[in-house]
């Protein structure tokens, strides 16, 4: 309601202007609809992000009705009424790896280019994942992106109640549709690379124990180092962070260090090439060659021109976007995104 005003010199209070009837408290369509002189129904499809009939002159109204009254539609009634939320949910072990923030920024704009919006779900560990079972957290979703080592396609299909369940954790149970990077190409392509250049001797510097993709990643450096006749002197367990980097460069200096070091992710390569700045002058190998893995946006800086390992990040979230507009024909058979060998000054 607008405040009373006073005309100077009377007692009697008059309204400024008439204000139109509405119910206390959030206005709804039923109000839109009365301020408008229409249906509810006409309002309701008047304010549809759908191409619904309309005249252009009811719609003028409804619109104008809605600004006035500062009304919002209800997106979760409007999704119970066409079975669809606009909501993608992505599940996360959390947002700091440099690796998953490279891709966000292209996945939110696709995802927004969908008509819908993102919402974010942190799933630490599995006790976690058993804990949001428990307390009945659940959202309705339209579809949900697995990153988290520590989720499985059922766990999700029934916390998100929806079958859309996209893996690309490496977790996939042939139900729910999965993208994976094929890694084999781009880390044979490294071991090559070092095998060319004389290697005999290399450290390995993994990720997290728990995920499935990182086991499939060792086993694949394991296999090429084998056939390529380079020792692998030592494995050095990290997080994929750069913090777990620089703790590695400080673990092998304590040894008799390898003529290569392989890290499992771009991270971990910074922190440890920070480490052992020494070791590189003018960014070229001294005492051993470096190689990471993921193809971050910072390596390609000057200050970290470091070998790696990377996909087309631009087709892997293509990829996921089209599962999400038109499903996959058979989700037992995962979609791949070949890698390949990016040099770089480091080794």
């Amino acid at each position: 309601m607008l405040a009373p005003c006073r005309r100077a010199g009377e007692g009697a209070t008059t309204l400024a202007m008439t204000p139109p009837k509405k119910s206390p408290g959030v206005p709804t369509i039923s109000d839109v609809a009365a301020l408008a002189g229409v249906s509810r129904a006409v309002a309701s499809r008047a304010l549809s992000s759908e191409s619904r009939p309309v005249s252009p002159e009811k719609r003028a109204r409804v619109e104008a009705a809605a600004a006035r009254l500062g009304y919002s539609p209800n997106v979760v009634a409007r999704g119970l009424s066409r079975n669809t939320f606009d909501l993608v949910a992505v599940v996360v072990n959390h947002i700091h790896d440099l690796s998953d923030l490279d891709l966000f920024d292209r996945l939110l704009s696709g995802i927004q280019a969908l008509g819908k919006q993102m919402i974010l779900i942190r799933m630490a560990s599995a006790e976690h994942a058993v804990d949001l079972v428990r307390h009945g957290m659940a959202y309705h979703v339209d579809a949900a992106l697995v990153f988290s080592d520590f989720a499985d396609a059922p766990t999700i299909r029934g916390l998100f109640r929806t079958d859309l369940v996209v893996m690309l954790n490496g977790r996939h149970d042939g139900l729910s549709p999965a993208v994976v990077a094929d890694e084999a190409p781009g880390i044979r392509a490294a071991v090559a690379d070092a095998a060319k250049k004389g290697v005999k001797s290399a450290a390995l510097v993994t990720g997290r124990s728990s995920s499935p993709n990182e086991q499939q990643r060792i086993a694949l450096y394991q296999a090429a180092l084998r056939e390529a006749g380079i020792k692998l002197q030592r494995v050095v367990q990290g997080d994929y962070s750069y913090a777990s980097g620089r703790a590695a460069a400080a673990t092998l200096a304590a040894e008799t260090w390898p003529e290569a070091v392989f890290c499992t992710a771009d991270a971990m390569a910074m922190g440890l090439l920070d480490m052992r700045r020494t070791d590189f002058p003018d960014h070229h190998p001294g005492r051993f060659r470096l190689y990471g893995f993921d193809n971050l946006s910072l390596v390609g800086l000057g200050a970290y021109p470091i070998a790696t390992i990377g996909f087309d990040k631009a087709e892997y979230v293509a990829r996921i976007i089209d599962i999400l507009r038109d499903g996959l024909a058979d989700p037992a058979q995962p979609l791949t995104i070949p890698t390949h060998f990016i040099p770089g000054t480091t080794a």
